[in-house]
């Protein structure tokens, strides 16, 4: 849900230092992505399922149209894929390409989450555990392609992993109490530490699948989508005991970064945290500054906020979607991916990232 931004001194600055990079030599050999619909890049296409996002108006300013992306352009792993050199995106692992799963994957799945019930209410969908088997088949092939799991392993230690859950672990799950019972086990601060044992559990399995260099995302202020607002706000203000359980999930992550960067059995590895929350408030709370006019609207969707209902088949979008920060009723613009990914990238505010941004991360 998360959507993002800079300031305008920032924003001038990326723009005179970053396609020096962007267009030049690839700095890793593979980027693979975890998550949700937030980086979903086609994987729910062919799924049973009401999270898909496979017709207009999404990808209406995509080079190719709907492809699956829950955006009206660029996710943020397209843009990071862009920063990282690479000459095209990393494609979904729904539709591998023979020895082109050398350059990476997509496994992530719109409504997927930590634990493996969240989302069931929208059908099908490939969870946290499922796309680690998914990663577990290609470190296979990859091994066969290379000629044996010792070459495998020195190849994947060069890579980019990007993971990023939570979101519909409570928006999907813990608030909503009426389909999941997880509200009336826990309460949101023991809800919040079985989700971060679970995810630690999980970050291991794929270290051990191979994984070093590992970016984990933080939550957005998921109490300030359209959806949200439409659904508890009368003033176009967060819904604050929403925000409240992403910034402890978001603490608890971050102190997991540091436990698991100070773990001697994990020395070969590095872990990072991004800053979403704090990225999406400054725009939020000062639009003007990162180049967005609408923070409290959709640019596509219907009721209040235009978040009552997410973006249907065929609807007419707003016209001036690089003013917007959200596209539907959960998701980020390209506009606002744009920045976040930015900032995520190379960072000129140390807020943003924990304790380095990608750009330095890769360098290791």
């Amino acid at each position: 849900m998360a959507c993002f931004h800079e300031v305008l001194m920032i924003t001038l600055f990326y723009g005179l230092i970053l396609p020096t990079w962007v267009v030049g030599k690839q700095q890793i050999p593979c980027y693979f992505i975890f998550g949700d619909s937030l980086v979903d890049n086609g994987n729910n296409n062919h799924l049973v399922t009401f999270a898909k996002a496979i017709y207009l108006p999404h990808g209406i300013d995509f080079s190719s149209g709907p492809t699956g992306r829950f955006c009206n352009g660029r996710t943020f792993a397209d843009f990071t894929a862009e920063h990282l050199g690479f000459t095209s995106y990393i494609p979904p692992f729904a539709s591998p390409n023979g020895s082109n799963i050398l350059l990476g994957l997509n496994y992530a799945s719109a409504a997927a989450g930590i634990r493996s019930e969240t989302g069931r209410h929208l059908g099908d969908r490939i969870t946290f555990d499922q796309q680690l088997e998914n990663h577990e088949m290609t470190v296979s092939s990859i091994g066969e392609i290379l000629g044996g799991a010792d070459s495998a392993s020195t190849y994947l230690k060069k890579c980019f992993y990007q993971i990023g859950f939570g979101s519909n672990d409570y928006l999907n799950n813990y608030f909503i109490p009426s389909v999941y019972e997880t509200s009336n086990i826990f309460t949101v601060e023991e809800f919040t530490k079985v989700l971060i044992q679970q995810y630690s559990s999980q970050i291991l399995a794929l270290y051990n699948y191979g994984a070093r260099k590992v970016a984990l995302s933080g939550l957005g202020p998921i109490g300030c989508t359209p959806y949200e607002l439409s659904r508890h706000s009368s003033n176009d203000s967060c819904v604050e005991y929403i925000n409240t359980a992403v910034r402890l999930f978001n603490h608890n992550l971050k102190l997991l970064v540091d436990e698991l960067n100070n773990d001697t059995s994990l020395q070969d590895a590095k872990f990072i945290y991004l800053n979403f929350y704090d990225m999406s408030m400054e725009a939020i709370q000062q639009p003007s500054s990162v180049g967005l006019k609408v923070v409290n609207s959709a640019c596509c969707g219907t009721g209040l906020n235009n978040g009552a209902l997410t973006c249907l088949p065929f609807e007419v979008p707003c016209s001036n979607r690089d003013e917007y920060f959200f596209w539907d009723a959960y998701h980020s613009t390209e506009a606002a991916n744009k920045i976040a990914s930015r900032r995520a990238y190379l960072t000129v505010n140390p807020s943003d990232v924990h304790p380095f941004d990608i750009y330095h991360l890769i360098q290791l």
